[in-house]
């Protein structure tokens, strides 16, 4: 295999580095580039943005279902947690589908949006509580990724003491490693028992309402439905908010304005979208026969993904370095077509939020380590900070 075609690993620590870098490196190949996902795990990612639509909106070309995929690689192999097949929206096509994805849009438009950013402003202020005296704090570990934990145990009804393994369950699973499938699994296990508890006692939060739904889904198609739910629900959000954080502290444009309100941390999150996705490369796909897609010849079955922040790169609208854009709404962040993610306005609803609290309690909040130490979650699908240190002046009790 030359060089020229020798696919590109994107999910070690120097893709994770700089990622722009690296699609910028593919692009040599076309629309379509190979790359490696995990050692031995071959694949193509689609970096051109019109592309990235065209595969996203081509249902009758591309399916979703990855099972026949999913016989190439060994069981335990650690991407099979995110890529694997399972009974759920995401691995579906057609009619099944839609049922699945009916269950998940039903419960989410229960979710009020009064109510759920009461809810985050809540939970957004017990977690400042705990670090505020100290004069120090890691926004990843102590605030970005408890608060969605926090709405999403609220909402489904997660028992607090299973809260950290519900955390511990998705980040283990997307980072791909070789404890993804344990991971996962113990994700699995926290549902399947609550699924078994609704069944027999059902509540008002959301879990019940998968159980009940006119769907009518069995339990493994409700366990599957949740788990999906929650993952969505919880990581990109968490990867969102620290992300946008960091652009607060690091763009010059927002210099002097973390005290700015809603419309600084939505401009930060919208940025963010374009430039850094919290989920960097997905959309799996699978031609249903052979084609020839943007000039590459793919064989039926291959695995094809969507690279989010690589399509966004160029299309992004641009910035003259000095004014803050907003408004700009056509990025791949959320994906497109039929299975573009439902969960879009609770999500910018919760990172919003959480970023309008914390610099509204601690508006003297900065970097306590340079921007380039600051080290980056490797994996094929996220872009996600691992630690985000902050110093800010300690608020007494």
């Amino acid at each position: 295999m030359t060089t020229e075609t020798r696919p590109t690993p994107i999910y070690g620590p120097v893709f994770a580095a700089d990622p722009q870098l690296v699609y910028d490196r593919m692009r040599r190949h076309g629309a379509v580039a190979p790359v490696e996902l995990a050692p031995g795990v071959e694949a193509l990612l689609v970096t051109d943005y019109q592309a990235a639509l065209d595969l996203l909106r081509d249902t009758d070309t591309f399916s979703k279902d990855s099972r026949a995929w999913q016989r190439t690689v060994a069981p335990d192999n650690p991407l099979l947690p995110v890529l694997g097949y399972r009974p759920t929206a995401l691995f579906s096509d057609g009619e099944v589908h839609a049922r699945y994805r009916a269950v998940i849009t039903d419960g989410l438009a229960l979710l009020e949006p009064h109510r759920l950013q009461r809810r985050v402003a809540e939970v957004a202020h017990q977690l400042i509580d705990r670090f505020e005296a100290a004069g120090t704090a890691d926004l990843i570990a102590q605030y970005a990724r408890q608060l969605p934990a926090f709405v999403l145990t609220t909402w489904f009804g997660v028992p607090e003491e299973h809260s950290a393994r519900l955390v511990a369950g998705i980040a283990g699973m997307i980072e791909s490693t070789e404890k993804a499938v344990a991971a996962y699994g113990d994700l699995v296990a926290v549902v399947t028992a609550m699924v078994a508890e609704r069944r027999e006692r059902p509540r008002h939060d959301l879990a019940s309402w998968f159980v009940t739904h006119p769907a009518e889904l069995d339990d493994e198609e409700v366990i599957r439905q949740i788990t999906l739910t929650m993952i969505a629900g919880h990581e990109p959000t968490t990867n969102l908010i620290g992300n946008a954080l960091l652009r607060l502290f690091t763009d010059a444009r927002y210099a002097g304005s973390l005290i700015g309100g809603a419309m600084t941390a939505y401009q930060a999150i919208d940025e963010v979208l374009w430039h850094e996705p919290p989920l960097a490369n997905l959309s799996a796909h699978y031609p249903r026969y052979d084609i020839t897609f943007h000039g590459r010849e793919i064989p039926a079955g291959t695995l094809v993904l969507v690279s989010y922040a690589a399509a966004n790169s160029q299309a992004a609208p641009p910035t003259d370095g000095t004014e803050l854009r907003s408004g700009e709404s056509a990025h791949l962040a959320w994906a497109a077509g039929p299975h573009a993610c439902p969960a879009r306005d609770p999500a910018l609803l919760i990172a919003i939020t959480a970023i309008e609290q914390l610099t509204s309690r601690l508006s003297d909040l900065e970097l306590a380590t340079p921007a380039e130490d600051l080290i980056w979650r490797p994996g094929p699908f996220h872009r996600a900070l691992v630690h985000l240190p902050v110093r800010f002046a300690p608020v007494a009790g």
